[in-house]
């Protein structure tokens, strides 16, 4: 009996045709993601420092930020992004270097803003000493 080969069906991608976009930079001491999505929120793209191959210390790095912000940026450029804004998040290394990224990614930035949390009232303070 003989063997009937099946070929494999590739299955294309829907690319989305989306004008503007927001880029949302999440940069910590340890690594930064970026996720671009629409104006809704859905996710368009997104990369981070450790999914690049980066390991440990580097990942902290302003480097791997701007290589991560490349790589999300330009895969939401195949969808038709020209236009973001950039909400950045988070006390690290990346945030500036990241911005950077965007821009020359040939990418139109309307707006940067910055959301990273601030404590009102901060934490409770520890209980008393005593002795």
């Amino acid at each position: 009996m003989a063997t009937v080969k099946k070929s494999a069906i590739k299955k294309r991608k829907d690319l989305k045709r989306i004008e503007k976009g927001q880029v949302h930079v999440h940069t910590t001491h340890n690594n930064t993601i970026v996720t671009v999505t629409d104006l809704q929120g859905n996710t368009i793209s997104w990369a981070s420092a450790g999914v690049l191959g980066y390991k440990g210390s580097r990942k902290e790095t302003a480097f791997a930020a701007t290589q991560a912000t490349e790589k999300a940026v330009n895969d939401a450029k195949m969808h038709g992004v020209r236009k973001v804004e950039v909400y950045v998040k988070g006390t690290g290394q990346g945030r500036e270097p990241s911005i950077r990224a965007i821009q020359a990614c040939d990418v139109d930035i309307t707006m940067i803003k910055d959301v990273s949390p601030i404590p009102h009232n901060g934490c409770r303070p520890p209980k008393r000493r005593r002795l």
